[in-house]
């Protein structure tokens, strides 16, 4: 059974909206009144990517970036309608979808996952707890904010700008932790594995003398007293940042 016609008619129309260039349009639309339709959706499309992703375009060129975009529109199949999500549906594109290019900057995706990370703790619903502004740091159980995450990469994003653009990893990866204060401001912290491997831990719901005990533990620390005495800081940075509640 064929389809009906309307059907083909909303196809033909949708198709053209997302690649002009590729498809036809209905033959009963007028040229004019497609092209507005045209240009408005992708106009709207590339003001979202291009607000949440600004360093990627100001690294890419106008040619560069506006085929990738378009063929983001064309290309991908949004699983859904809310225009915050943008985002997150150009970031799968990217990782999951697109084919590399020879121009592309070798940390185009890790650049990518985290300007998108700015942008999804700033609207994230979740909220930070109430929390004890003193506590013992050692004695007490710190708990990780929902608004707090530990990211790794091989290039440092947090770095990236038209002044440095890094060819070639460096040797150490770079360790951040993204988060989200009181007061609603998206901040990072340079961080380190055995900084995010605390936090690690401290979802376990251990104290915090517990959670450096364990530490100490994995590392075969020579002097566990003396991470703990060091562990005891980091504890009341973290919870001053917010990364940390009490």
């Amino acid at each position: 059974m064929s389809e009906p016609a309307f059907k083909t008619a909303q196809y033909q129309f949708a198709a053209h909206l997302r690649d002009p260039d590729a498809n036809p349009a209905p033959a009963d639309v007028e040229q004019r009144r497609m092209a507005i339709y045209s240009n408005l959706i992708y106009k709207n499309i590339e003001g979202f990517v291009s607000g949440a992703f600004p360093v990627l375009r100001q690294l890419l060129d106008d040619e560069q970036w506006h085929a990738m975009v378009r063929d983001f529109v064309s290309r991908h199949i949004s699983h859904s309608p809310y225009f915050l999500e943008i985002s997150q549906e150009f970031l799968k594109y990217l990782q999951d979808e697109r084919q590399p290019q020879p121009h592309d900057p070798p940390f185009l995706l890790e650049l990518a996952h985290y300007e998108w990370v700015e942008l999804a703790l700033d609207v994230s619903q979740e909220q930070l707890p109430v929390s004890l502004e003193s506590v013992d740091y050692l004695e007490a159980g710190p708990r990780v904010s929902p608004l707090a995450w530990c990211l790794s990469y091989q290039y440092p994003v947090h770095l990236i700008g038209p002044d440095y653009q890094p060819r070639q990893p460096p040797e150490q990866p770079t360790f951040l932790i993204v988060y989200r204060d009181r007061s609603d401001c998206v901040k990072f912290m340079e961080s380190n594995a055995v900084t995010v491997r605390l936090l690690s831990v401290l979802e376990e719901q251990l104290s915090g003398r517990q959670a450096l005990q364990q530490l100490a533990a994995e590392m075969q620390h020579p002097e566990p007293q003396q991470l703990i005495a060091a562990g005891e800081g980091l504890l009341q940075k973290l919870h001053r940042a917010d990364i940390l509640y009490y």
